[in-house]
């Protein structure tokens, strides 16, 4: 089986002294594992940054074992980022989370364009605002939509508007920017608040039920914004 996509690669694993075994994000194919022969030499390393788009040529023998990519660079999104340690941090975590969630070799155009998406949310002054609605973006894609504005309540508390959910146990608040998409927000203790929240539906709904553990990626992300 033979075939030539594009995509982004989502991690890496050592194989061998000189060969890693790589899963990328493809156009047409969706997730896909394979090994990349020399791919811890000087001339290919630098290229296999976590979050890089790759033009790949694919080859394997039989369908049942792991075939072989051959690579060349298309678009060096990661090493722009390599002196801005959240950015850097937040690639990581969303091409984990993209990793996770996906099933192998199951194409989906929405999940390739919305990692693209993330490199211009990057470019942008409340990119982190922007990439709490791209997580919630990437679960809706997936079939896990919160849909937060269909059941939150609307209260004043003094002069303020507030919104909340609640459940025979508790009250939980959910910051106004998640439902007033349009505020501008400049407290960074209520961006990871939309951060945590968004965090505990994935946890709850998605991985504990599928017997799957927290990213730790996504926990070194939160830490980078305290």
């Amino acid at each position: 089986m033979n075939w030539s996509d594009e995509g982004f690669l989502l991690s890496k694993t050592r194989y061998n002294e000189n060969s890693l075994i790589v899963e990328l994000f493809t156009k047409e194919k969706g997730k896909i594992s394979g090994i990349i022969f020399g791919g811890t030499s000087k001339k290919i390393k630098n290229y296999l940054q976590v979050g890089n788009k790759l033009h790949v040529n694919y080859n394997s023998k039989n369908e049942n074992r792991i075939g072989y990519f051959k690579i060349e660079i298309l678009n060096a999104y990661t090493p722009l980022y390599f002196d801005h340690k959240q950015k850097l941090s937040c690639i990581t975590s969303a091409m984990n989370l993209i990793k996770i969630l996906t099933a192998e070799s199951q194409s989906n155009d929405k999940v390739y364009f919305i990692i693209q998406n993330l490199f211009l949310i990057l470019k942008e002054k409340d990119w982190i605002k922007k990439y709490v609605f791209w997580e919630l973006e990437l679960l809706k894609i997936l079939g896990y939509d919160l849909a937060l504005e269909n059941f939150v309540e609307k209260d004043l508390e003094g002069n303020k508007t507030v919104y909340y959910a609640s459940s025979l146990n508790e009250k939980k608040y959910v910051p106004n920017f998640l439902i007033e998409k349009d505020i501008e927000v400049n407290d960074l203790d209520t961006l990871l608040s939309g951060l945590k929240l968004v965090g505990d539906y994935l946890d709850k709904i998605i991985l504990k039920p599928n017997n799957l553990n927290y990213p730790n990626s996504r926990l070194l992300f939160l830490n980078t914004l305290k």
